[in-house]
């Protein structure tokens, strides 16, 4: 029988913009960069130069700390650029992809006879190992570490994010390989959201746990799943894999290649169409005919609430596909926004969390239009319960975040700091009236204490 785990705090921001579960074309550039900053912890060290031939598959990087660690180029193509940043820190490498696609043949095999130290080798000798993340940290694992659990959510909740029970479809034979795969190494669970749409599948896969999750968002969070399911100790060690990751790695079995292919959901309230497509980890895409307008718009790498602003140097509406990353968003930036007596007017289009306007009265079927405005300064942290609202795990958020501000490590480890990631505190971040960044916050106190403890 199913286990079924009862949420009961959280928050669902309904934004307009959702994407229709169909298909569009989009433009694509000839370059795939792959970013090492996409996988966190982990300190590149690039192992071709400009103007070499490489095959999908070949390695373009490694981990310095764990050089078997490699990470795969998307395309066969030559190498264009080794794009560095201050301190000579690796920004990303760049391929020119040829027109004819070569791939490394690594040689299909049938995961449900190996051993899970033949299934390490395997994903080692790909390059598709680090994308594996681990509790505690929040980062990229290596091959040292001993998991006694891994998870993987195939529920995505963040406002417009995209739905894997869409992308999974006609690939559920890859899925469940790459599940079987996984097993190989250690009990493995599967979150699903109640209600799934393709119960038959998800529902019922073989070599793992399926776990049902009933609840407002950050149900998905992998992290939340983790803290309800089995929570990590000091001194233990879960792996996390993104769902589209154990796509990668059922392919790879399946066909001996690698193949980055994701599909993506290009949403938000400035897309014309919002819709999905399909592309490449690396590719970069040109969003410029998708937009209802070119200026005053935010373009996100990823969710509102955890992705990252668009800092491409090519052109400020282009985006390169990050390794880990199921969306494009597209939201007003908010600073040509124009009210007339500020805070005083009712806004009934406007989301607020505290009924402050009266939106809550007469709620947007169609979801909210948000723009990219924080509405307030950094001011001192006021110990509200805000956090424990929408934070449906068993720890002391406020508490975890002053002690992290405070550089307390013993109090950082009491609180529960080894079960969290930054994503698990978005939510805690957006309706923080005192405006901290509590994802940065969170992230330097992972850092802090991951140094502490090498």
């Amino acid at each position: 029988m199913t286990k079924i785990v009862k949420l009961h705090r959280g928050l669902d921001i309904k934004l307009a913009g959702v994407a229709k579960k169909e298909k569009i074309a989009i433009e694509l550039g000839s370059v795939y960069a792959l970013q090492p900053d996409d996988f966190e912890g982990v300190k590149p060290k690039v192992v071709v130069k400009e103007g070499d031939k490489v095959k999908a598959g070949d390695a373009l990087f490694i981990n310095k700390a764990y050089p078997e660690v490699k990470f795969a180029s998307p395309v066969s193509g030559t190498v264009k650029l080794v794009e560095r940043g201050e301190r000579r820190k690796v920004l990303s490498v760049q391929v020119e992809a040829d027109k004819k696609q070569e791939f490394v043949d690594f040689g299909k095999k049938d995961a449900q006879k190996l051993s899970g130290e033949e299934v390490k080798k395997a994903l080692l000798e790909a390059g598709l190992f680090g994308y594996i993340n681990q509790l505690p940290y929040a980062i990229s694992t290596n091959p040292e570490t001993e998991p006694k659990a891994i998870f993987v959510s195939a529920l995505r909740d963040m406002p417009l994010a995209g739905d894997f029970e869409f992308e999974v479809k006609g690939q559920e034979q890859d899925f469940q390989t790459g599940i079987t795969a996984l097993s190989k190494i250690a009990k493995t669970y599967v979150g699903i959201g109640k209600g799934s749409s393709v119960p038959e599948f998800l529902g019922s896969l073989d070599n793992c746990e399926v776990v049902v999750f009933s609840g407002k968002c950050p149900a998905g969070n992998v992290g939340v799943q983790v803290n309800h399911i089995d929570p990590v100790n000091k001194g233990e060690v879960v792996w996390t894999v993104d769902p589209t990751a154990v796509l990668f790695f059922g392919r790879l079995f399946n066909t001996g290649k690698v193949n980055l292919m994701r599909t993506l959901a290009l949403a938000g309230s400035e897309v014309e169409n919002p819709a999905y497509f399909d592309a490449l980890v690396g590719a970069q895409v040109n969003l410029t005919p998708a937009l209802s307008r070119r200026e005053g718009v935010r373009v996100i790498a990823g969710n509102p609430l955890t992705g990252k602003p668009l800092t491409s140097p090519l052109s400020p509406l282009t985006s390169t596909v990050g390794a880990h990353q199921s969306e494009l968003t597209v939201i007003p930036e908010g600073d040509d926004a124009d009210e007339i007596f500020g805070w005083i007017m009712p806004r009934f289009k406007q989301f607020s969390v505290s009924r402050s306007y009266f939106s809550w009265l007469l709620p947007k079927k169609d979801g909210y239009v948000l723009d990219a405005r924080v509405k307030g300064g950094e001011r001192h942290m006021i110990m509200s319960g805000e956090y424990d609202k929408v934070l449906p795990m068993d720890i002391y958020g406020e508490y975890l975040i002053k002690a992290i501000i405070a550089q307390d490590i013993d109090k950082m480890e009491a609180l529960g700091i080894y079960e969290v990631s930054p994503e698990d505190f978005a939510l805690a971040e957006f309706v923080d009236s005192s405006k901290l960044e509590l994802q940065k916050i969170v992230r330097e106190g992972l850092n802090m204490l991951r140094k502490e403890n090498e």
